[in-house]
């Protein structure tokens, strides 16, 4: 699971981006709090910054055709098993929405695409 830097977002591939929306939907539900090595910073922050960050995701994937649940466009929902959060504070927008994401982590997030043969400009 990972999530990758945001400024990647428009430039993945299909497959990456699709994946992308499915790790922010389980991050949204049932995965949040669930520690995992690569997204534990996530949790270190509000659930909004998530929805911020899913929300540039789920763009992308309307601009290139893609079609997404649009349940997942309101920031208290955590999917289908989970009820929505009573109360979710929305927090200022920041670039990177995630702190965590910041010119390493765009460096790390490179080179684990061309690992897997995808090269990105």
């Amino acid at each position: 699971m990972r999530l990758w830097h945001e400024k990647l977002i428009s430039k993945l591939p299909r497959q990456q981006l699709l994946g992308q929306h499915r790790e922010c939907c389980a991050l949204r539900g049932k995965g949040w709090g669930r520690p995992h090595q690569t997204v534990n910073y996530v949790f270190l922050h509000s659930p909004y910054k998530l929805f911020q960050y899913h929300q540039l995701v789920m763009a992308e994937m309307t601009k290139r055709g893609y079609q997404h649940e649009v349940k997942w466009d309101q920031p208290n929902y955590r999917g289908q098993q989970l009820a929505a959060y009573a109360e979710l504070t929305p927090v200022p927008l920041t670039r990177p929405i995630f702190p965590e994401h910041d010119d390493a982590y765009l460096d790390e997030c490179l080179r684990n695409l061309a690992a897997k043969g995808i090269e990105l400009n």
